[in-house]
């Protein structure tokens, strides 16, 4: 029976959230939350401030960091957790990925004026602000410029995948981001996997993924029972979260609504404490 809610993927404005790490905190508070973790897009940036700030609530958060890696044509994200967010390898790795997602988003506003629209970078930037610049941020800028009735449509007519204005991110090798996580004291996950292959599931497994994300607001009853069967069967490390944005994502409902259990937590420090072992 769970207790106390534990929610895995929180995202704060370091990254394509839209609010600061305090008032993240605020916000899980009101929902219950007791143990969360920010799981930024190539940023570890809020997590000091937010661990700060919780503490005053009696709420722990696990410092955590989310990551984009390809295998082949699929683009598969790795969550990490307990990272150390001082490792000056993981520092060094995170820089140079949010160096590149603004050229990415350069290439995208290039490609945005070639389709005739108004936008430029400093648009974009105003919204991405310190953060690591995502779409989301894209836009958002196309919505203020009013180029775009709505958040989401700016994704599905310009820059959602497959879309006219789209760039590709540039991507780790899963085994390049296990060992990024696993040097900075942290443990791997396969970010909600939604109707991922299973043979692609079980090259990750192969390649030395710590775990699995079950809990996740794109996951059915029958894909969270099929998730925790894998688990199971290869003896991995389960989580889950809301993966919560706020904003423009219009997720609110999500938080609250899908975490797991300190059980799950627990068990990922004994396994921590076996591999320092």
């Amino acid at each position: 029976m769970i207790t106390e809610k534990t929610d895995l993927h929180m995202h704060t404005f370091h990254s394509d959230g839209y609010h600061s790490p305090e008032k993240l905190i605020e916000k899980a508070k009101s929902h219950g939350i007791k143990i969360l973790s920010i799981t930024d897009h190539d940023s570890v940036n809020g997590i000091g401030k937010a661990t700060e700030y919780a503490a005053q609530y009696g709420i722990e958060v696990i410092p955590g960091v989310e990551i984009s890696t390809d295998i082949r044509d699929t683009e598969v994200h790795i969550l990490g957790y307990f990272v150390d967010p001082n490792n000056k390898d993981l520092e060094h790795y995170l820089n140079f990925f949010r160096e590149e997602r603004h050229k990415r988003a350069s290439r995208m506003v290039n490609k945005l004026n070639i389709l005739g629209l108004d936008i430029s970078i400093d648009d974009v930037l105003v919204f991405a602000k310190d953060s690591a610049v995502g779409r989301p941020h894209v836009a958002q800028a196309l919505l203020a410029k009013g180029q775009v009735k709505s958040f989401f449509e700016a994704f599905y007519k310009y820059i959602g995948n497959h879309a006219p204005a789209y760039e590709r991110k540039v991507h780790l090798s899963p085994q390049s981001a296990f060992k990024i996580i696993n040097d900075a004291g942290g443990l791997s996950f396969i970010a909600h996997p939604g109707n991922m292959p299973e043979i692609l599931i079980k090259e990750l497994i192969d390649a030395g993924v710590d775990g699995i994300e079950v809990i996740h607001p794109s996951h059915s009853p029958e894909q969270v029972k099929f998730y925790r069967g894998i688990v199971i069967e290869y003896f991995l490390l389960e989580s889950g979260g809301s993966d919560y944005h706020g904003g423009k994502r219009e997720d609110d409902e999500n938080l609250g609504k899908y975490y797991t259990s300190t059980k799950v937590v627990d068990t990922m420090r004994t396994r921590l404490v076996r591999n320092i072992e």
